[in-house]
């Protein structure tokens, strides 16, 4: 996959991620500290990276498995991991979407949503979960700017291929749009 934006006049391309982006979506993730150490209760570790490409939803497929890069100007500036075809056929459930502290409230991540969301809907997908920690106002304030709907909090099902970190235990809010 490959979408070209102009964000304000800045080129931001949302791609497939390619084995050379590993260094930049590690400084990424070190740069959302302050994400990680919400969702999981620690900063992010070098075997994040890695672990993207294998953690999955249980009963999901490793074909469906979708991770992407935002970047701009040749800098990585965003990931997202999502699966397709879950939790059914005519969905997407996006992992983690981030983007770097740098770059946000610059309309970056909005744009690649927005997109993402249109790309989702050509290939008649009708629908995108996605989930935030509880207390995470941040994630809660800009999934609800892109018009998703929330659930009651609830703890987090288990991930397969992947062990979950001691503080991934913490509630999350499920979150829904349709199109």
């Amino acid at each position: 996959m490959r979408i070209e934006l102009a964000v304000d006049g800045h080129p931001v391309t949302v791609r497939d991620l390619e084995p050379a982006d590993e260094d930049g979506v590690l400084a990424l993730f070190i740069a959302c500290e302050d994400w990680f150490v919400a969702a999981t209760g620690q900063p992010s570790a070098p075997g994040d990276v890695q672990s993207a490409f294998y953690s999955l939803p249980e009963g999901s497929d490793l074909d469906d498995k979708v991770l992407l890069v935002i970047e701009t100007r040749g800098r990585v500036v965003g990931f997202v991991d999502a699966v397709r075809r879950c939790p059914h056929i005519a969905a997407v459930s996006v992992g983690t979407f981030l983007i770097d502290p740098d770059y946000r409230r610059l309309g970056i991540g909005r744009a690649a949503a927005q997109a993402l969301f249109s790309a989702a809907s050509d290939a008649d997908f009708a629908q995108v979960n996605a989930h935030v920690v509880d207390g995470w106002s941040p994630g809660r304030r800009f999934l609800a700017a892109l018009g998703f709907s929330f659930s009651a909090p609830r703890r987090p099902t288990t991930a397969i291929n992947r062990n979950l970190a001691p503080g991934e235990d913490r509630a999350v809010v499920p979150a829904l749009i349709s199109f």
